[in-house]
């Protein structure tokens, strides 16, 4: 249990690093970005999958969702992609403006999901919990009244995180199989998405790039060892 949690609070300070990546390796742009993390995330899952899970139990994964038919195979798929648009936007919203209306959709997230839980699956809170929560959303509601609007960076994060979540429970993927998947099917389209500009040659050419890059793959691994040993049984 003390392994788990100290990989997530790593997981979660590198994720807390992550946001000033944008800004770290301009001139790139923060779709540039996005489209770097996406097989470095991918790499650093897959190496975590395979170790603490193998190749067979990630192929057994595959399969089943295969044989689950067209509608579970596109419900993943639009899992996938909700997912994506929450990594883009994560790396575009810090140089174009909206980093504090994604941060603040961020701290609404959570939120959400302990409303999600108390609706669809009956959870109950206990009272430290009621306190922290209600803590949060009051702090949450001053940054709103401060701000004066509620951006559309801020629901595409509280609304649409959410219902990659709840689809992933609904359809009993292993966060560690279910991520991995994810972020193969989405490195294609980074290298797509990499491919017309001097990005590559650029991130090759300047040594400066690299740590972040090799610190998308640290907290992947991280956050893919903490998820396994949260998911472990005793």
């Amino acid at each position: 249990m003390a392994k788990g949690v100290a990989l997530c609070l790593l997981s979660q300070i590198l994720f807390a690093v992550l946001y000033l990546f944008s800004h770290w390796m301009r001139p790139i742009s923060g779709t540039g970005v996005f489209a770097l993390r996406m097989p470095a995330m991918a790499a650093g899952l897959w190496l975590m999958a395979l170790y603490a899970v193998g190749a067979r139990v990630m192929a057994s994964f595959a399969l089943r969702l295969w044989r689950g038919g067209w509608k579970t195979q596109l419900l993943f798929l639009i899992g996938t992609v909700d997912v994506g648009s929450q990594f883009w936007l994560f790396m575009w919203a810090p140089v174009n403006g909206e980093g504090v209306n994604v941060a603040t959709g961020y701290f609404l997230f959570p939120l959400v999901m302990v409303l999600v839980g108390r609706l669809w699956r009956k959870e109950r809170l206990g009272r430290l919990q009621t306190a922290a929560l209600a803590c949060a959303a009051a702090g949450v509601a001053h940054e709103l009244w401060e701000a004066g609007s509620f951006s559309w960076a801020t629901l595409w994060v509280c609304g649409l995180y959410p219902v990659y979540y709840v689809s992933r429970v609904a359809m009993k993927t292993p966060a560690l199989q279910g991520l991995t998947l994810d972020l193969t099917l989405l490195t294609p389209f980074a290298l797509w998405l990499l491919a017309p500009g001097n990005t590559p040659a650029l991130v090759a050419a300047e040594l400066r790039y690299w740590p972040p890059n090799c610190a998308t793959g640290c907290w992947c691994r991280s956050w893919g060892c903490s998820a396994h040993c949260r998911c472990r049984p005793a």
